[in-house]
């Protein structure tokens, strides 16, 4: 029969063991980091997911999440790992951070009223961050005065084809009427040539017969 006593010890000694083979939220965070920076950020995003299973209260692993979702173009998932990093930070520059990436998207879907609430929160945890005070300006200013919607934007592009077709067309046309005027001065003069040379040729006639006849021309032709 095997001694619990020995079980105990060999177990004792492996705990240790066990423990170094887990990962933690940081580990998975610096890794993905690293595949952030290298711009892979399905893996980076992956990598945080396995951070916050491990603390489901990191902000930096919610933070970074919201970063790799946004640079996949998933504006509403970043925005709401944001807002779950919002309610558990406390430090006020990483706050000032958090709402600052929030505002950059919601500008960035045109919801120029949250962007501004949005930077107004990040400022009033960081007052001297000069990109937040300048988004800020921004997006007050496309809301008091917005750009064209998509819709508008074809429609503009549509007309502004249409006005340069007509362009191109009426350019066209006038080049046709300057050929055509051209060409028909080019036929008048060439028609005027031969009448001339006709006439020369009767001339030379005339001449070769008056001389065979005796008689004197008073003008050359």
């Amino acid at each position: 029969m095997v001694n619990s006593k020995y079980i105990i010890s060999v177990l004792c000694l492996l705990m240790p063991l066990i423990v170094c083979g887990q990962e933690t939220d940081r580990d998975y965070i610096r890794k993905g980091n690293r595949l952030f920076k290298d711009s892979v950020y399905v893996d980076a995003e992956i990598n945080y997911r396995k951070a916050l299973d491990v603390n489901p209260q990191s902000t930096v692993s919610m933070y970074n999440l919201g970063n790799s979702l946004s640079q996949q173009r998933k504006a509403e998932e970043a925005i709401k790992q944001y807002d779950n990093a919002a309610k558990i930070e406390k430090n006020k520059a990483k706050l000032a951070k958090i709402h600052h990436n929030k505002g950059v998207l919601f500008q960035a879907m045109q919801d120029y009223a949250k962007a501004i609430e949005a930077y107004k929160m990040s400022l009033r945890n960081n007052p001297h961050d000069d990109e937040t005070r300048y988004n800020l300006a921004l997006a007050q200013k496309l809301l008091k005065d917005p750009p064209p919607q998509q819709d508008q934007r074809n429609q503009q592009n549509q007309n502004q084809d249409q006005q340069d077709q007509q362009d191109q067309d009426k350019q066209q046309q006038d080049q046709q009427k300057q050929d055509d005027n051209s060409m028909s001065k080019e036929n008048a003069e060439q028609m005027l040539n031969s009448v001339m040379q006709d006439e020369k040729d009767v001339q030379d006639k005339v001449k070769k017969q008056m001389v065979i006849q005796g008689g004197k021309l008073e003008k050359d032709w």
